[in-house]
Parts: C-alpha cells; sequence; structure tokens
C-alpha cells in the first residue's frame, strides 16, 4: 500500500478537484435508500410478473446472499488488494481500497460512492440476466441485500464494539488484517470463506 502508515484521523485527499472529491464520500443511508426499492421491485416483479413461486424465490435469493460473501472475498484478496509495479495500477488500488487502509476509520468511504455504485451494479446485472435469464430478478436482489449487510457490517467493525459476543472473531479478524497483516481476513460480511481457504487469522 502506498503510505508510511496508519493514520486513524483524517481521509486521503483522492482527487484535485473538489467535485470528483465529494463523489467518492457518501452516507450508508443514503445506499441503503438508493437500493431498498430496487430490490422490492425487483422482488415484487419476479413474483407478480414472471410468476416465481415463493419457494423458488426463497432458494434463489438465499443463494445469492451466499454467492455475495464469496464474492466479497475475491473482490477483496485479488482485485482490491492487487500487486502491481504500474504506478497507474497502483493508483487504482490506492483509490478503489488503499486509502480505507491508510485511513480505517474514515467513515465516510466505508461504502462503494452512488455513481461508480451504480454504473458496477447495473454492469453486474447484466452478467447475471445473461447467465440467468428471469432469475435474475430474484438473485440480483439478493447479491444487493449481501452487498448492503456486507457495507453496514464493515462500517459497524470501523465504528463500533462488537454488539454481542458471537461477533468478536469477525471484528478480530477484520481488524487483524488493518493493523498486523493484510495477507489474511479477506472476509468481511462473513469469515466462511478465510476459514475455507486457510486465510481466517486463528486464536
Amino acid at each position: 500500500m502506498q503510505f508510511d502508515k496508519i493514520k486513524n484521523k483524517g481521509q486521503a485527499r483522492l482527487f484535485e478537484n473538489r467535485y470528483l472529491e465529494m463523489l467518492t464520500k457518501t452516507h450508508p443511508l443514503v445506499i441503503w435508500g438508493m437500493y431498498l426499492p430496487v430490490i422490492g421491485y425487483m422482488l415484487y416483479r419476479a413474483y407478480a410478473v414472471t410468476g416465481f413461486s415463493l419457494p423458488a424465490m426463497a432458494l434463489i435469493f438465499t443463494g445469492a446472499l451466499l454467492f455475495w460473501t464469496f464474492f466479497e472475498y475475491i473482490m477483496h484478496r485479488f482485485v482490491f488488494h492487487m500487486v502491481s509495479e504500474n504506478p497507474r495500477l497502483q493508483k487504482i488500488a490506492y483509490t478503489l481500497h488503499g486509502n480505507h487502509h491508510e485511513y480505517p476509520r474514515d467513515r465516510q468511504r466505508l461504502f462503494m460512492p452512488p455513481v461508480p455504485s451504480l454504473i458496477i451494479s447495473s454492469i453486474l446485472f447484466g452478467i447475471m440476466h445473461l447467465f440467468l435469464r428471469e432469475a435474475a430478478l430474484v438473485f440480483f436482489p439478493g447479491f444487493l441485500l449481501g452487498y448492503l449487510l456486507y457495507g453496514s457490517i464493515h462500517y459497524a467493525i470501523h465504528a463500533w464494539n462488537p454488539p454481542f459476543k458471537f461477533m468478536k472473531p469477525l471484528w478480530r479478524n477484520h481488524h487483524l488484517h488493518h493493523y498486523k497483516s493484510e495477507e489474511k481476513g479477506f472476509g468481511v460480511s462473513s469469515s466462511l470463506w478465510d476459514r475455507v481457504f486457510g486465510t481466517f487469522y486463528q486464536q
């Protein structure tokens, strides 16, 4: 990562242009407010228009939630922490995720901001629809909810102590990822894939 030490106060400056800089920040409620109507509309359309049964929808939706945790792990491990000698790729990596490691308590950058979030989610929906056709109307909402839960848990980990004892290992796994070694602890909303792939911080 392109910084000398972790800073627990302040935030990175990503763009000289103040308007572009504003677009790199958001609040969790903005993202929830943006995507909850999308989730509701797609599920309604899948049931009322496309004709999916409730049991089938429940199965697809749950599968999508599980798939999100795998997607989250892969993206965090291999995209957000990509290693490159190319200065342009290094800048992209810092903009995407490196700034969060330098300023882990910057609450304004714990969710993907609205503009890039909408672009990326639209592309992902297009890919899912290409492979899943009408089932994407159920799968994508489950995937989106997984993202919203991930973002909220990530926000909570950096903002507060764990509210329940059973959540302490999740908090510990992510804090060690930040303050001990970036080579482990890639799961945020779930430690499942860290355990599967051997990147979980053992006691």
